[in-house]
């Protein structure tokens, strides 16, 4: 048993700082990278790309990465663990193959962890009584069966774990947790039973720690200016130790800052009840974590409980709910508010008289009360505002009647009130709207799936 692992997160989204990855590679030791490419509406988006072709579907970005780091995994013995694979790990998983044979690699190993994608069995469950009700508003799946996009398992660390015993190398999944995929090289390298459940929590908590790459070391911090250097923000690096606790920390010379704060804010982030952080390895008690400074940029992690995990799995659904458009014109002094809600009228306006039908019609002033957050007043009409930015939005089941919508825009310019520009980028054009479905499956019902190639 080695006696601490490094674990480096090298991404935190799809589209996140595209060289993090190579740089928490080439910058100093770590034992496995990490990289987190799926939201909720990530997969819908994937499962539209491998709708129009076979070969997407999967973060593609991260077939570059290793492209440029597999001489260092061949010579470091670093391990990648990533959930690029998407809605299509099988594709991913080709495209790594190709790239590791082109550069004269033998003795890499590729594990596919997937069997999350049940878009496809959606009427077998129902039939076997799983309803899949939303979690939110008990409606079944039923009444959005036929415009889902997309629906995923969100397994956890344990077909990593198989992943990692059967030698990979280079493990791609579909929907598995942010935190399993930090969980697993623990539970692996330190051989932590899944019922040990203090341990199982405190790897999750630190799979949370780095599951938004640099949000913990400084990115997107409330005292942002406490952080020296964002050009080369330093990413996140945990080191762990056998006995469940561990170290929140970077490569020395890089930029950014951990510090005790900055690593409470991102324990903050998407957490309901902190007693009962639930995952599918173990529900985590945030109120038990400790927290101390330990050196500059390095910050100590221990105490952490936890207990057994639930008999279901989170599912993650995706279905279209209608259109929406949205345009912007800017309006100048004098009167810019006065003329940017004129602007707003008369597009609702002439909307109506074509019998255009939205869902909603929405105007915004940005500079006055962006995303409306209060009443306009007496007070912001006295106001000189030098520019208002009249932001509309409308949404609806009408492809249609939004794109002709879209088209009223432009002709503002020269038919409203004056003193108008910012109108750039052609007509606006509708765009799906994306709804999430969440909702419950017993654990029986679904089974990972692992394959070495």
């Amino acid at each position: 048993m080695k006696e601490k692992i490094r674990i480096a997160s090298g991404q935190g989204f799809w589209g996140d700082l595209p060289n993090a990855p190579i740089e928490q590679v080439k910058n100093g030791p770590i034992d496995y990278l990490v990289m987190d490419y799926l939201a909720e509406v990530t997969m819908s988006i994937m499962q539209k790309q491998k709708m129009r072709n076979e070969n997407y579907g999967y973060a593609r970005d991260f077939v570059e990465v290793i492209e440029a780091i597999l001489p260092d995994i061949a010579k470091k013995g670093i391990k990648v663990i990533s959930n690029a694979g998407g809605v299509n790990p099988e594709a991913c998983k080709n495209a790594l193959l190709k790239i590791i044979k082109d550069q004269g690699y033998e003795d890499i190993k590729v594990a596919v962890v997937d069997g999350d994608d049940i878009l496809s069995n959606i009427d077998q469950l129902i039939g076997e009584g799983h309803m899949l009700n939303n979690m939110e508003t008990g409606e079944a799946v039923t009444t959005v069966k036929d415009k889902l996009l997309s629906a995923n398992v969100y397994f956890g660390c344990k077909p990593v774990v198989e992943a990692l015993k059967k030698e990979a190398d280079i493990v791609i999944t579909g929907r598995v947790t942010d935190t399993g995929l930090t969980l697993a090289p623990m539970v692996y390298e330190f051989n932590w039973q899944f019922d040990d459940y203090d341990k199982m929590s405190a790897g999750t908590i630190a799979g949370h720690i780095i599951e938004c790459g640099a949000q913990v070391s400084g990115g997107n911090f409330t005292d942002w200016e406490e952080v020296d250097d964002f050009v080369d923000i330093g990413f996140p690096i945990i080191e762990a130790l056998p006995n469940g606790e561990f170290f929140v920390t970077k490569h020395k010379g890089t930029g950014g800052l951990i510090s005790e704060m900055t690593v409470k804010e991102q324990l903050m982030y998407e957490i309901g009840d902190p007693t009962e952080y639930i995952t599918p390895d173990v529900i985590a008690d945030f109120s038990s974590i400790n927290l101390e400074q330990d050196a500059k940029d390095r910050v100590r992690v221990f105490g952490i409980k936890g207990r057994p995990e639930t008999d279901t799995y989170k599912i993650s659904a995706s279905y279209n709910d209608g259109y929406k458009i949205s345009s912007t014109l800017v309006y100048s002094w004098p009167d810019a508010l006065k003329k940017a809600q004129k602007a707003g009228d008369i597009l609702k306006g002439r909307a109506d008289k074509i019998g255009l039908h939205f869902d909603e019609y929405r105007v915004e002033y940005v500079g006055v009360n962006g995303c409306n957050e209060k009443p306009i007043t007496e007070d912001d009409y006295l106001e000189e505002h030098n520019e208002v930015q009249m932001r509309v939005s409308a949404s609806g089941h009408s492809k249609e009647d939004l794109n002709r919508f879209g088209r009223e825009i432009a002709p503002l310019i020269l038919t409203g009130p004056s003193g108008v520009t910012g109108f750039a980028g052609g007509r606006p054009k509708a765009s799906d709207i994306v709804a999430y479905w969440p909702a419950l499956l017993d654990k029986e019902a679904v089974e990972p799936r692992v394959r070495i190639f």
